[in-house]
């Protein structure tokens, strides 16, 4: 079992002061869970997840393992400002986490975290971000890009008529050539970037928003990439005509053809945009069908699930589900063996299990 978790790294809501600010200006980042709930982790919402997770075993005796999908940079707000908004500037992770409250430990917890075997750091992305899209709506002067760039922010926006409801999060989204090419160096630097902080090549990847052009593959591949994290079908971006796409759908361990296997989510644990339902059972039953067809469960369940910066509440409310999913599993699958995504594509590609 599996539990791919997306988003860890990126800025979304700056703070509960800006939430607030677009909630008077209008915007309806209350309808939005994103806006709602998800912060850059802090040093409390990486101790009280992993006090979770290390709450269980499994048959060999390790504890849950979260695979944290992680973007490394994020935009440089000062320099892109200084600049005039002509280029586009971005810093790593380590400096972000400088300009946050509660943020300070962060880091060296990832590493503590990644060497207990309670998280597993994978490549995301260079950052969570369309740049070409962003940068021209700045340097258009786009009234909505420009505030919430005052709170140094980017996925905020009063309507989703313009931006399909994205919010400039389809990182590997296009509408050019240029664009296209631009995407060959951000996941180079994004990969040099993620082996300099977590000191390991990531061996898989996941696509922001589940979006990506096939020509990325090889780039990922060159960069040590063996394994495609999504869902059924990608969402492939049609050239020329802008949030159209094509889909491409694929099977549980499927190659394309670089060898990259694809390892594809088949069960969902999002408490925090279905506070409503019992998710705990739904994906229990996700769980219960995949096992019965001899099939390892890859369960998405994003960042924002665990967040407490904004709403205390909402990391409460994650991680008591979540602890109440870990152990329901163990309890009713004793013989479970938790694993990170990269773990289990070694499996499929025949390396024996650590």
């Amino acid at each position: 079992m599996v539990i791919e978790s997306d988003d860890w790294g990126s800025i979304r809501m700056a703070s509960p002061e800006a939430y607030n600010h677009f909630l008077k200006l209008g915007y309806p980042v209350d309808q939005c869970p994103y806006n709602r709930y998800d912060m850059l982790e802090s040093n409390s919402d990486m101790e009280a997840l992993y006090e979770v997770l290390d709450s269980v075993r499994d048959m060999k005796g390790r504890p849950a393992i979260l695979t944290a999908n992680s973007l490394v940079a994020n935009p440089d707000f000062e320099k892109i400002e200084a600049d005039n908004f002509v280029n586009y500037h971005y810093e790593i992770l380590t400096e972000t986490l400088k300009k946050y409250p509660n943020h300070d430990r962060v880091f060296e917890l990832y590493h503590q975290g990644i060497e207990n075997r309670l998280i597993k750091p994978q490549f995301h992305g260079r950052e969570h971000l369309n740049v070409g899209r962003w940068m021209k709506a700045l340097q258009q002067n786009d009234e909505y890009a420009k505030e919430a760039f005052r709170f140094n922010m980017f996925s905020v926006h009063p309507k989703h008529d313009s931006d399909n409801g994205l919010e400039y999060m389809e990182a590997l989204d296009y509408d050019n050539e240029e664009q296209l090419s631009s995407f060959n160096q951000i996941l180079e630097d994004g990969a040099n970037i993620f082996k300099q902080l977590w000191g390991f090549t990531s061996a898989s990847f996941i696509a922001s928003c589940y979006i990506w052009p096939p020509e990325v593959e090889a780039i990922l591949y060159d960069k040590g990439v063996k394994y495609l994290q999504g869902v059924v079908a990608h969402a492939v971006p049609k050239p020329g005509r802008r949030f159209e796409y094509r889909y491409k759908y694929h099977f549980q361990g499927q190659r394309n053809n670089y060898g990259q296997r694809h390892l594809v989510r088949n069960a969902f644990f999002e408490p925090s945009h279905t506070p409503q339902n019992d998710n705990v059972s739904n994906c229990m039953q996700r769980i219960s069908i995949a096992f019965k067809w001899n099939k390892p469960v890859i369960i998405s369940s994003h960042r924002l699930n665990y967040m407490g910066s904004l709403d205390p509440k909402n990391r409460e409310r994650g991680l008591k589900e979540l602890s109440e999913l870990l152990k329901s599993i163990v309890s009713l699958w004793p013989d479970v063996e938790f694993m990170s995504s990269d773990e289990l594509g070694d499996v499929m590609n025949g390396v024996e299990a650590r």
